[in-house]
């Protein structure tokens, strides 16, 4: 029989009306594989690609945001790998916006990853939204990817709470929509680019970790709404 975290062939049986809030990702574990977890982040900007839904929340919540003229100010909070912030400055780029993307997380290991590849336009800090609330800094858009459903309740109120105060137009966190078709596509799917990685075991637990669109827009506070995206995507937004 397959195991819950989807580390065989095979689909679990899984009750997913409820969030599995206890599970813990392989790659937060600060003392896993370093040589797993490079690959991982690697290998997560391909996943990320194909299944993040990315290029639409760009041009129909990000693009409308910049402003006209002047160079805009994108953050890219908890980046990560980087993936995101680099992508967000190549679709700029193409459509012809003046943008600097400045990407941070905590974890000195997804600036490390990050760093290996920072085209012109994108830096990478190691730091908190709380840092860059401190420091006075402010930006036109702030997004994240895959952040939210890493959070406790606590941790998600402060990490929107920074948000809103560090954007002076609007805030996009994009995350997993819980269901079982996610999770059906992703377990068949993820096999096919997760050796040597943590992404099959990771990416199915984030599933279960996810909100729903109710879930998410219950949990929000004022001034945010819960909207759905495609595929299997669900956006935290806040106009400013």
């Amino acid at each position: 029989m397959s195991r819950p975290d989807g580390g065989s062939t095979g689909l679990p049986v899984l009750d997913l009306r409820t969030r599995a809030v206890d599970l813990t990702e392989l790659m937060d574990d600060p003392d896993c594989d370093p040589r797993a977890l490079a690959r991982t982040f690697r290998r997560f900007a391909l996943v990320n690609a194909l299944v993040s839904g990315w290029r639409s929340a760009w041009r129909t919540h990000v693009v409308p945001a910049l402003p006209v003229n002047g160079r805009a100010r994108v953050l890219d909070l908890g980046c990560g790998g980087g993936d995101l912030a680099r992508a967000v400055v190549r679709w700029a780029a193409s459509d012809g916006f003046d943008v600097e993307v400045v990407g941070v997380d905590p974890d000195p290991r997804a600036i490390d990853a990050a760093n290996r590849r920072a085209p012109r336009g994108v830096t990478f800090r190691q730091q908190s939204s709380g840092d860059l609330v401190t420091a006075g800094e402010r930006f036109d858009v702030v997004v994240s990817n895959h952040v939210l459903h890493h959070l406790g309740d606590d941790e998600r109120n402060g990490f929107l709470a920074d948000s809103a105060a560090l954007a002076s137009g609007r805030c996009v966190h994009s995350d997993i929509r819980r269901s079982r078709e996610a999770y059906r596509a992703y377990a068949l799917a993820s096999p096919l680019v997760s050796a040597g990685t943590f992404v099959r075991v990771d990416g199915l637990r984030s599933i279960r970790r996810s909100f729903t669109l109710a879930e998410l827009r219950d949990t929000l506070p004022t001034g945010w709404r819960a909207e759905r995206a495609s595929p299997h995507r669900v956006l935290a937004v806040r106009d400013a």
